[in-house]
């Protein structure tokens, strides 16, 4: 189970693990997603925004997120048809309000910190059943940025003995991982390209004064024009010039960012159809952008495809962009895979829970720049039965 940046709700994937806990195949049996309750949506997004908030609030949103996502799991396996005690293990990602991924000084020391909400004793309890959460921190404490983690499982779904690709996920950020042909898993090389969803979904809530939570279709985007000047100035952010691993989240493209990006269309009397076109084109392009200096310059064979998986593979302009900026490149769907787009961070999320009840890594180094192979997530065991 999992729910991301975009914060639309939560997703839950019902998967069938076999093999070796060092080498498990994992296939989908099925998928579905919540929506989150308007109030907890706004609350999710302010606190994760930014704003003002107390102790309080955030231990009361920690069990109510917890409370949410045990109804999730059940309401799932009552639309999936199977009992809840035929699960062996929850994996639950929770809902991230606070990510930074590199060190700063913070009372006299570095620190770089996490944060996942959704309490997973909260889940274990009332589902009855033993729940694997917080993934991102044994990471960071080995030094690693807490993310991507994702790779390890495109690792397992997109490893071919011939064929190098690239699995992009857009979700609210956008990431990437690349698996060379015939690759190891320390050969894996992975990190967050910028913003996904994040920007679009935000001027899309604004221009229809909250009445969209995302512009399906691009239908808002469509009507307007690319506005080059706007696309380079936007290109030129800090965060595309740091070198890999590297992570992104609100605290460089969330609410603080939009804004100003909205009041500077408003002083270039840039049309909102125009912005949200440009914006769009801006994700695509800040994909592009890491490919050429990160990616192609550092693989040791010529990249043959694109895996695209996260809710902005629904986006028909985007994915267009894609296209036009990335021209050698194969684009295939992640359903091709068996895993579709939206279901595939929570189809990870289970393939990491398996692993790590077995004791073993979970995490890539090469993907999140951490010391070592590391056991990533907390067990909450459900009451015994």
């Amino acid at each position: 189970m999992m729910s991301g940046t975009s914060a639309d709700g939560i997703d839950v994937a019902l998967v069938r693990i076999s093999g070796s806990p060092a080498s498990p195949r994992a296939q989908l049996v099925n998928f579905a997603a919540f929506p989150y309750p308007p109030a907890v949506r706004a609350a999710v997004l302010r606190l994760a925004n930014g704003a003002s908030t107390s102790t309080r609030e955030i231990s009361q949103l920690n069990f109510r997120l917890g409370q949410l996502f045990a109804a999730a799991a059940l309401r799932a396996c009552k639309r999936f048809r199977v009992s809840p005690r035929r699960i062996a293990l929850l994996g639950s990602h929770g809902q991230t309000v606070y990510h930074q991924g590199a060190p700063t000084a913070f009372l006299g020391a570095p620190v770089s910190s996490t944060m996942q909400i959704a309490e997973p004793a909260v889940i274990a309890e009332r589902t009855g059943i033993t729940t694997v959460a917080d993934f991102r921190t044994a990471d960071m404490a080995a030094g690693g940025q807490g993310a991507p983690l994702v790779p390890f499982v495109d690792y397992l779904l997109y490893r071919h003995p011939r064929i190098s690709r690239i699995a992009l996920n857009i979700g609210g950020i956008a990431n990437l991982s690349v698996i060379a042909a015939n690759a190891q898993p320390r050969d894996v090389f992975a990190f967050d390209t910028g913003p996904g969803n994040m920007v679009i979904d935000a001027l899309a809530a604004h221009f229809s004064r909250g009445r969209l939570r995302f512009d399906r279709n691009a239908h808002l985007a469509r009507r307007g024009h690319l506005v080059p000047s706007l696309l380079n100035e936007l290109l030129a952010h800090p965060f595309f010039r740091k070198s890999p691993p590297k992570t992104a989240g609100r605290e460089e493209f969330g609410s603080e960012y939009t804004a100003r990006l909205i009041a500077l269309a408003k002083r270039r009397r840039i049309l909102p159809a125009d912005l949200l076109h440009t914006a769009t084109a801006f994700t695509a392009a800040s994909i592009a952008q890491a490919c050429e200096k990160f990616v192609f310059p550092r693989a040791r064979t010529r990249i043959d495809e694109l895996v695209l998986a996260g809710g902005g593979a629904r986006n028909p302009l985007l994915v267009a962009y894609l296209v036009a900026f990335l021209p050698s490149l194969k684009i295939i769907p992640a359903d091709a895979f068996g895993v579709p787009a939206d279901a595939k961070e929570a189809f990870a999320f289970a393939v990491l829970a398996c692993v790590a009840s077995h004791q073993h890594a979970n995490n890539l180094p090469s993907a999140t720049g951490a010391r070592h192979p590391a056991v990533l997530g907390k067990i909450c065991y459900a009451r015994p039965r």
